[in-house]
């Protein structure tokens, strides 16, 4: 699901020395959205972090171990480790010796007077605290959740896609470099209360009168995904024989919902069969899949989703599509286990390509009706969610600045590759697209060219110039015709420069351009053109 973006900061001041200079954006948001010369010399291998929450004082605290590995020679290199305000760091400790390290912002500086050679391996240790930005509106603005469930117990959270994990946590905080191994995370709680985390619970046990749970993930993960969940939870379990084998499902609900939820949650299997058909197998049976309910709408955290859907079909118990359609299964398990495939085992390296993880994860509400219902219902649905396209700015956002484009990347993106499926025109290919971007990106985090250049490449089909003119632009491709018995004239308009889309018209493809065209139809009578192309029929 779609974040907010943080507000735009304008600041002066310096860094180490260095002078900040305002503009549209700041020297801060490119330190947040770039692979500065403070990140790019070091690749994270492993986060083996602990977090506290207090209820009572709105606060956390904990630490991180940040393991990772030199990329490049180095001398007397700054580490830039992202915390952003209020939080603190208590404390810095490094396995190399540290000339400097100051909190300036929402960075934690970290200066050295040595060199440092390529495949050396360290790891740097932060001691923080402090309270959090709360959240007003999660899962939509980012922070941490404080809140009761129905008996009065406390229930805490946090969602931080948008603004970062770095907001209560002390990490690499850029998408293009996830912990290669994985992560550990212990969550502390009182001891009446469960802490629910990512991947699969190690150990539990009693520290000093509160209760310890340890989670570990063995799969690259990224840094939004890694969330605590703490609260009055209950567990039960299931398994799916999916196309690696036995996937253990995990469930963690609170304790009055889990009639409620063993109910809902029935529609999980049916999901994963659809999605392995489509994507390939489930990308973290190493990490388990689960549901863990939580006290916002939803997300996708990787191995650990959230789930806040009220127990009921469609969004919130409504229909997105406006059809009827979306109210024969519950928008949160499907959409956000979805973004397993798409956000998490496939996970763009800039957050202006965050259509990547959006625009395939709402098609996969598309591609899991075919499954679960038939063809005919899910292409209704497809031609629904058009109805919620704005067109108000273009889906790609501005790179190396932690900007997302428009929320146009869900429908209109899902609206894109449903156009490039018609003109593919073999759903078996298709199919085979999909799987195999699952498979050549596995566990990577990509860019939109490369997403480009496979289906292009795989498909047989340059399709640049679509990409061009549904991701980059706002207008919306007009094909404008003319019949006359069995001929037809017709070209594009209001597109891009090269835009090519082959249309299916009567059975007979044309490949219209910039200027007219004639081609002779197996009969007169008036055209009926496919409406599962994204594009505006115009007679004239």
């Amino acid at each position: 699901m779609k974040k907010l973006s943080y507000t735009l900061l304008f600041v002066s001041g310096l860094i180490f020395g260095q002078t900040r200079e305002t503009d549209t954006y700041t020297v801060l948001d490119t330190l947040k959205g770039s692979d500065t010369k403070y990140r790019n010399f070091w690749d994270v291998k492993k986060y083996d972090l602990s977090v506290e929450p207090d209820f009572v004082t709105k606060s956390i605290k904990g630490s991180n171990i940040i393991s990772f590995e030199i990329t490049k020679d180095v001398t007397n290199p700054t580490f830039q480790i992202d915390l952003q305000e209020p939080m603190k760091a208590d404390k810095v400790e490094a396995g190399f010796p540290v000339a400097e390290y100051k909190q300036e912002g929402d960075f934690i500086w970290i200066k050295t007077n040595k060199s440092f050679k390529k495949g050396e391996k360290y790891t740097i240790k932060v001691m923080y605290s402090g309270n959090p930005t709360i959240a007003k509106n999660a899962p939509w603005d980012g922070g941490w959740v404080f809140t009761k469930d129905k008996n009065g117990n406390p229930w805490m959270s946090a969602a931080d896609e948008g603004i970062g994990a770095s907001i209560w946590l002390p990490v690499k905080d850029i998408w293009s470099d996830e912990p290669d191994n994985g992560i550990v995370m212990k969550i502390i709680t009182p001891k009446d209360l469960v802490g629910v985390g990512n991947g699969r619970l190690i150990s539990k046990k009693a520290e000093g009168g509160k209760m310890a749970y340890t989670w570990e993930v063995k799969n690259p993960i990224n840094a939004y995904s890694i969330i605590p969940n703490i609260g009055k939870y209950v567990n039960f379990k299931d398994t799916f024989s999916g196309e690696k084998g036995k996937l253990d499902l995990d469930y963690w609900v609170l304790d009055y919902n889990i009639d409620k939820a063993k109910k809902q949650f029935q529609q999980v299997k049916p999901m994963l069969s659809a999605f392995e058909y489509w994507f390939g197998p489930y990308p973290f049976y190493e990490d388990s899949y689960k549901l863990v309910e939580s006290p916002y709408l939803g997300m996708e955290h990787q191995s650990s989703v959230a789930y806040g859907n009220g127990y009921q079909n469609g969004y919130r118990g409504r229909d997105l599509s406006g059809t009827g359609v979306g109210l024969n299964w519950d928008f949160i398990i499907i959409h956000e286990s979805g973004h397993e495939w798409f956000a998490n085992n496939i996970t763009a390296q800039d957050q202006a390509d965050m259509w990547i993880h959006e625009s395939f994860t709402n098609y996969s509400e598309v591609l899991f009706t075919e499954k679960y219902m038939d063809k005919k219902s899910a292409e209704l649905y497809a031609q629904g969610i058009r109805n919620i396209i704005q067109n108000d700015t273009p889906i790609i956002g501005k790179y190396g600045v932690r900007n997302e484009g428009s929320g146009d990347m869900y429908p209109k993106g899902a609206s894109m590759i449903h156009t490039i499926r018609q003109a593919i025109n073999d759903d078996g290919k298709f199919r085979q697209i999909l799987r195999g971007l699952n498979k050549e990106f596995y566990h990577q985090t990509v860019t939109t060219g490369q997403i480009e250049d496979f289906i292009s490449k795989k498909s047989g089909i340059d399709f640049s110039g679509v990409f061009d003119q549904y991701l980059r632009t706002t207008k919306v491709p007009v094909l404008e015709y003319v019949q006359k018995g069995d001929e037809l004239k017709f070209r594009y308009t209001d597109t891009v420069k090269d835009f090519k889309l082959p249309i299916i018209v009567e059975g007979t493809t044309i490949n219209p351009t910039d200027q007219w065209q004639t081609v002779k139809l197996k009969v007169g009578k008036p055209v009926e053109f496919n409406k599962n192309y994204y594009i505006n029929f115009k007679k004239v």
